[in-house]
């Protein structure tokens, strides 16, 4: 259960760049939030590049990776990735609030509702863990969007949480979904308003 636990912590910590953005005032604008996110991408698929194909093998990676990602994309990178699109999607008309739902879904609703699931000792998430996923993200972007946008983000989000496809043999991790989905929902919401 510590790794787990670890694993958890990490995630939350990614809920700083939206609260940078949100806290940060005339200083943190969202041209300095996508700048951050476009270094950290790079940095990750660098640093995954290394891992995967060159065998880079720190500790970390032992206490923080699933066994699924040891020959796929790690869940961390794929996290980077999400909060960067979301991020990068502002550029092309996505609203900001949209984005920071969608990244708070990812960071506070994904380990919430992971914590909650990995005291099941079965690999399919029990309804009540997926009721609590949708519950959490839904309250995460109330204040941020209508409460019909708010809603289909949660659902984009508790689907994208409960189902993990497998493409070309690679798992599309939650990291990658929840918040690619969520915004997506919730900009349908907003646009159909």
């Amino acid at each position: 259960m510590t790794d787990e636990v670890a694993r958890r912590l990490v995630h939350v910590t990614g809920a700083a760049v939206p609260l940078s953005y949100l806290l940060g005032g005339d200083l943190v604008t969202w041209g300095l939030v996508q700048a951050f996110l476009a270094v950290a991408l790079v940095v990750v698929v660098v640093l995954e590049f290394l891992r995967l194909s060159v065998g880079l093998d720190w500790a970390i990676y032992d206490r923080l990776t699933r066994e699924y990602e040891q020959d796929n994309p790690a869940g961390y990178a794929l996290y980077i990735v999400g909060m960067a699109v979301v991020a990068g999607a502002v550029s092309v008309g996505l609203p900001i609030p949209v984005a920071l739902a969608a990244m708070l879904m990812l960071a506070i609703g994904d380990p919430i509702s992971g914590l909650l699931g990995s005291a099941e000792a079965s690999s399919v998430k029990q309804v009540w863990v997926l009721l609590a996923m949708f519950g959490v993200c839904t309250l995460l972007a109330a204040p941020f969007v209508p409460t019909a946008a708010a809603v289909l983000g949660g659902v984009a989000a508790t689907f994208a949480d409960g189902v993990k496809p497998t493409v070309a043999g690679y798992v599309v991790d939650d990291n990658l979904s929840i918040p690619v989905l969520g915004a997506v929902a919730m900009w349908v919401g907003l646009v159909a308003a």
